[in-house]
């Protein structure tokens, strides 16, 4: 299939706080270009030769080893992007689970310090073995990404969603980052996540 990109232009014009209209156009340009990637990729590995797959080097195995990149880069941004634009809208099921372990606080204190251990992502996810709240630092989106997780909150990390704004200063963007979080979409991704989890069997 051909994945389309996303419009998120209603995410400039001041709408999020700390993030200027430079910065917002350099990341969805970079987005894209991730997305036009993963297209090619697709594409070419409909027709490519798997009958010789070799480690050191093969087009299909590169391109099977190139595709996690492309396509994590392309739907971490849209979740990124996607839990911006500040509200208050916190569900009880969410509140409630904040609140099990510590509170809202707490667990953003935790996922800011993940996210400052360098370029990458900070998640906050549920995890499906436990059920509770996890955060994680990726360094590279296609690697280390623990499995079994729901996705609540993505945050980008990398110097591209900040360096316009901040520079080198790493903490007052994910400061910023805080302040626009869009809770309302954590929520729905939470509740989603519950409600796919009471429908899944464990062996």
């Amino acid at each position: 299939m051909t994945y389309a990109s996303k419009n998120y232009d209603h995410l400039k014009g001041g709408v999020l706080k700390g993030f200027s209209d430079s910065q917002l156009e350099l990341h969805f340009t970079l987005y894209k270009g991730y997305l036009a990637k993963l297209n090619e990729i697709e594409e070419k590995l409909v027709v490519a030769n798997n009958t010789k797959p070799n480690y050191s080097f093969n087009e299909y195995s590169e391109l099977k080893r190139r595709e996690a990149v492309a396509f994590n880069g392309t739907f971490l941004h849209e979740l990124y992007f996607e839990n911006l634009v500040a509200d208050a809208a916190i569900s009880s099921a969410l509140q409630k689970a904040l609140e099990a372990q510590g509170g809202k606080d707490k667990i953003l204190a935790d996922l800011k310090a993940a996210a400052l251990g360098g370029p990458g992502w900070g998640l906050l996810t549920r995890n499906r073995r436990d059920g509770k709240l996890h955060t994680y630092f990726v360094a590279e989106h296609h690697l280390g990404l623990p499995i079994e997780q729901d996705l609540l909150v993505v945050l980008d990390s990398w110097e591209h969603a900040f360096m316009v704004d901040y520079g080198i200063k790493r903490p007052e963007y994910i400061n910023a980052f805080m302040e626009n979080l869009k809770w309302s979409e954590v929520s729905r991704r939470f509740g989603e996540a519950i409600a796919h989890d009471s429908g899944r069997s464990r062996p």
